[in-house]
C-alpha cells in the first residue's frame, strides 16, 4: 500500500519527539543506542527510496541524501566507539560549533530531525496527490497555493537543510577521528 510508509512515518513522529525521554533511557545501553540509530536510518531510507520513485528525474538527489545520512551516522557511531565515548551524541569536545549546538540542544536537534522527516513525508504526499514536477516545483506550487502542506513545508525545510549540513560536518569530523586513530595506532607500532 503506497500510503503505508508515510503514515507510519507520521505515527512515528510522536516517538521522535519523545526520543529524549523514551530512548534516552534506552540509549544508556548499547542496545538502546543501536536500536535508536537503526530505526532512524531505516525509516529515513524507506522514505528517500519512495521519493526516488515519485521524482524519477531527481533520484540522484534522494539517493545522495540517503548515502549522506547512512554514511555520516555510521562514521559517527564508529568514531564514537574508537573514542570510547558513551554516546554518539556526546559532542562536548567537538571543534564544530554546529555539532555542539545540534547535539547539546535537544529542541534544536528535534526541529532539524523532525523537519527533515516531515519534508520528506510532505514531498511524498504532494506527489501521491498527483502533483507532478521536480521536488522544487511541487514544493513551490504548494507554498504558492498556501496549502497546509505548503505552509508546513516552509516550516520544515530549514530544519531539513540544517540536518543535511550537520550530516556533512558530522561525516567529516567522524572521518577525522578515524584517521587520527589509525595514524596514532600505526605510529605506535613503528616505535
Amino acid at each position: 500500500m503506497p500510503g503505508l510508509s508515510p503514515m507510519s512515518q507520521l505515527l512515528e513522529l510522536p516517538l521522535q519527539t519523545k526520543n529524549c525521554l523514551l530512548f534516552s533511557t534506552l540509549q544508556e545501553s548499547t542496545f538502546g543506542a543501536v536500536l535508536d540509530m537503526v530505526t532512524d536510518r531505516v525509516s529515513t531510507a524507506a522514505l528517500l527510496v519512495l521519493l526516488t520513485h515519485f521524482y524519477k528525474s531527481h533520484y540522484g538527489l534522494f539517493l545522495g541524501l540517503l548515502a549522506l545520512d547512512i554514511s555520516s551516522h555510521w562514521l559517527q557511531m564508529f568514531s564514537t566507539h574508537l573514542s570510547s565515548k558513551a554516546s554518539h551524541k556526546d559532542m562536548g569536545d567537538s571543534k564544530s560549533t554546529l555539532l555542539r549546538l545540534y547535539y547539546q540542544h535537544r529542541y534544536f536537534m528535534g526541529y532539524c530531525a523532525i523537519g527533515a522527516e516531515i519534508a520528506y513525508i510532505l514531498l511524498y504526499m504532494l506527489a501521491a496527490d498527483g502533483n507532478i514536477g521536480s521536488p522544487y516545483e511541487v514544493a513551490r506550487h504548494a507554498v504558492a497555493e498556501r496549502t497546509v502542506y505548503g505552509i508546513v513545508l516552509v516550516i520544515a525545510l530549514p530544519g531539513c537543510a540544517i540536518k543535511q549540513l550537520v550530516n556533512l560536518v558530522q561525516m567529516k569530523t567522524a572521518a577525522d577521528v578515524c584517521v587520527r586513530y589509525d595514524t596514532h595506532r600505526y605510529s605506535s607500532k613503528s616505535q
